[in-house]
């Protein structure tokens, strides 16, 4: 379990070929975007990356940032448990030339407070097999009924401390300072050697904060780890040369999966130093990341009218919880839009005090069914929904399920119409298990038989065959004709 602050990580890569002419500032020309989690996200995305069963933890915004984060850790595997954030998700863009960074450009206002964990956050924290606090100074590592948890457990915590955030609670197994946040917070005085240093910084952390052990991480030339005892151990690093966004991040990951898995701390801290100092080495955390899921823009709309997109969505959801309202979600491919989904939606819309439709992509519906859907497009889709009085915003994801955008939005209910509840027994919906890690439920609303997308279209195109007029309530299958020469 990954327990901290997720930014909205950025690279830029351009190139630089002129001067600004209103001011002597290199004009950098886009080439390429790659966005990714970062802080704790980044953390818990390097953990997901080496096989590990992953929830994260961690405070998500009502805006398009959020959107997209909740997309990419979906894409890595990452299990995310949402807490509510006030304010804008925060974003950390760095501008790149050839490698190097040229200009780092952060964004997303003042630190919002983080809402309360739900149960299932609690229950997770008490029976996880290891736990890492990625603090980035944002407010999630002091979240009072989170710290509570983090005391009571009996897993091994990690802690990765920010001079901006709070102490660790006591009893820790581990805190992973780099040097400069160690000097900082154990207010260390000038003077002495690098070594002496980093091993007084260390010890009075330990004592503060009654942990374990404290490990102080010194970039190329390792780490020194501070145990109850007098002497610290010292531990090497290989030659390592590159980008080392992330190596923190990477380090302490690395040491969670170790003791999760029985190692002792020093053995867990040598194995940290090895895998940063191969992430350094093999590119940093452009190389050492998945390769996106589709491309490097977002997976969500977020245009294409006023009620359309993740700004939209936002908003509305914002405006309803602020106001103690109920947030309503519902989802589906809605190709041909017909009776049967106008009821569904109506009866949604009666559950609480908004309706956000998560929307299949195009990209989505053809990989569900087949290539020759969806018959309309995802943006007229949208825009016939938009139009509806029972609907305040639509969605658009790309993904196979609405996973990813319902952990985002977490509503308070996720309504499907259908024969789910009928049969042999009530059929557990997929989305029962993410809906109850913030506490939402899942529900059933009646449908209007006989009203089928797939058998309106089949009928449409049995029609259009046999030369007949296909039956009311269908729609011919539009055939594109052309002028050209040899066209058919």
């Amino acid at each position: 379990m990954v327990l901290g602050d997720t930014l909205l990580d950025r690279d830029v890569e351009g190139l630089v070929n002129r001067l600004c002419p209103d001011s002597p500032v290199p004009v950098l020309d886009e080439t390429t975007s790659v966005d990714r989690p970062g802080g704790a996200g980044l953390a818990a995305v390097f953990a997901a990356a080496q096989g590990a069963e992953v929830a994260l933890v961690t405070a998500v915004a009502d805006d398009a940032g959020g959107a997209r984060l909740g997309t990419l850790l979906a894409a890595a595997g990452v299990q995310l448990y949402a807490l509510p954030l006030a304010g804008a998700t925060p974003e950390k863009i760095r501008l790149r030339v050839r490698g190097r960074v040229l200009l780092r450009h952060d964004r997303g206002g003042a630190t919002g407070v983080p809402g309360e964990p739900s149960e299932a956050v609690l229950r997770l924290l008490a029976g996880a097999s290891a736990v890492l606090v990625s603090d980035y100074g944002r407010g999630v590592a002091g979240q009072g009924a989170l710290r509570a948890a983090l005391a009571a457990t009996r897993a091994p915590v990690v802690w990765d401390p920010h001079p901006r955030g709070p102490a660790a609670v006591p009893g820790v197994h581990l805190a992973t300072p780099n040097e400069p946040e160690a000097r900082e917070l154990a207010k260390t005085p000038p003077g002495g050697s690098r070594l002496a240093n980093a091993s007084r910084s260390a010890q009075a952390l330990r004592r503060r904060w009654q942990a374990g052990a404290v490990v102080v991480t010194l970039g190329g030339d390792g780490a020194l780890l501070c145990h109850a005892g007098s002497t610290p151990l010292v531990v090497p690093a290989p030659a390592a040369e590159g980008d080392t966004c992330g190596a923190g991040d990477r380090f302490a990951a690395a040491a969670t999966l170790a003791l999760a898995r029985g190692a002792l701390v020093s053995e867990a801290v040598q194995e940290a130093v090895t895998e940063a100092s191969a992430y350094v080495a093999g590119g940093g955390v452009a190389t050492a990341l998945p390769a996106p899921p589709v491309a490097v823009a977002p997976a969500v709309v977020t245009a294409g009218g006023d009620r359309i997109g993740a700004h939209a969505a936002g908003e509305v959801v914002a405006r309803v919880r602020a106001s103690g309202g109920t947030v309503v979600a519902t989802g589906g491919c809605f190709d041909l839009l017909h009776a049967g989904h106008v009821a569904t939606l109506q009866a949604a819309r009666l559950l609480g005090d908004c309706v956000v439709v998560c929307l299949n992509s195009d990209a989505s519906v053809a990989g569900l069914k087949g290539p020759e859907r969806p018959v309309v497009p995802q943006g007229d889709r949208s825009r016939l929904l938009a139009a509806l009085g029972c609907v305040d915003a639509v969605l658009v994801f790309d993904e196979p399920t609405p996973h990813a955008a319902l952990s985002w939005l977490r509503p308070d209910i996720w309504v499907k119409g259908g024969d789910y509840a009928s049969g042999g027994g009530a059929q557990t919906l997929p989305e029962s298990e993410i809906l109850a890690r913030w506490g939402g439920h899942t529900v059933v609303v009646p449908y209007l038989d006989g009203r089928s997308t797939t058998d309106m279209i089949a009928a449409a195109r049995a029609g259009w065959r046999a030369g007949t007029v296909a039956p009311a309530g269908t729609v011919r299958e539009p055939v594109v004709r052309s002028t050209a020469k040899g066209a058919r």
